[in-house]
């Protein structure tokens, strides 16, 4: 939809083209998305729930890892419904309302859980290095300051993205060649100069993935040598699993973001632009619980012990 502003045509409405040239694959992509989309909320809300009822649990490593979940759970509910409405829906719509708040709040998601995972780094660091302060030195207040800094960090980016998009024009060609208000794909229909918004989004980001990535590395660096330290083996090899879940989020999650930033804006690319945001919105919150609990022995057990009382719980 258009509406006039004197000589020029804003639009009011965009249209997500999504996975529409794969007409024969529109089925197979909803059932396979919204299962995924099922175990995502499966398996974060379980990591939420197990660590409340495990009193074991209650630490800043399990503190940070609910967040995350929480976050995983916000981040793939932004994008995942509207996913699965435009591959059964003849109208592919979303308001230019709609498009800015779902880019929003994708895009607080996003550098809030690059910063999520650079704390829980933190954690490791300390957890490792120093683990008989461990407790003293990551205090509930400490742990509560550096969670809330994450959202405040995200949100403040994002604002400040947003605001750079809001002020663009958009005329028009209003179809927008992905399944998601995407920054590239919102670009491509803007009819007014993008360098003011493409120079808040470039220093945001590299100021963000640079921190975000400074802080893991100068953890994990000291960790390693920590670690190489140990004359025991199992203190080793318990370090070593303590670090393993998270060192595989963290290079799945800023793996996928650097490949999404290496691709060559050109029209033959949006497959693989599409390919990229579905790695990291859809699949990414799905792997972290998963990650986390197959090789988290304490996770195992307490998921084990409820689902056996809920089988072995006498019928109400």
């Amino acid at each position: 939809m258009l509406l006039n502003l004197g000589n020029r045509t804003s639009v009011t409405s965009f249209v997500l083209v999504g996975f529409s040239e794969y007409p024969h694959l529109q089925t197979l992509l909803f059932l396979v998305f919204l299962t995924i989309y099922t175990v995502t909320l499966l398996g974060n809300l379980g990591i939420i729930v197990v660590r409340k009822i495990n009193s074991k649990l209650h630490t800043p490593m399990y503190f940070f890892l609910s967040h995350l979940s929480f976050l995983d759970i916000c981040y793939s509910s932004v994008f995942t419904p509207k996913l699965l409405e435009i591959l059964v829906v003849q109208d592919r719509s979303i308001s230019f309302r709609g498009c800015m708040t779902q880019f929003f709040f994708g895009c607080a998601c996003v550098f809030t859980e690059m910063f999520m995972l650079a704390v829980m780094a933190y954690d490791r660091f300390v957890a490792v290095c120093n683990p008989l302060l461990y407790t003293v030195a990551m205090s509930p207040k400490l742990c509560a300051l550096l969670v809330a800094g994450t959202y405040m960090w995200g949100g403040l980016c994002s604002v400040t993205i947003t605001y750079s998009l809001v002020q663009l024009s958009y005329c028009e060609y209003n179809i927008l060649n992905h399944f998601a208000c995407e920054y590239s794909a919102l670009l491509s229909v803007s009819c007014s100069d993008p360098f003011f918004s493409k120079m808040i989004c470039l220093i945001i980001s590299i100021v963000s993935e640079a921190g975000s990535l400074l802080i893991t590395l100068a953890s994990y660096v000291v960790i390693v040598v920590t670690i190489i330290r140990m004359p025991s083996k199992g203190g080793l090899q318990k370090a070593f699993s303590t670090c393993a879940s998270h060192l595989t989020a963290i290079s799945i999650f800023h793996g996928i973001i650097l490949l999404l930033y290496c691709v060559p804006s050109s029209k033959s690319s949006w497959l693989l632009v599409k390919v990229a945001t579905v790695l990291y919105t859809v699949m990414i919150p799905m792997l972290n619980p998963l990650i986390y609990s197959l090789r988290n022995k304490d996770v195992k057990d307490t998921l084990r012990r409820l689902i056996t009382s809920k089988l072995h719980s006498p019928p109400t």
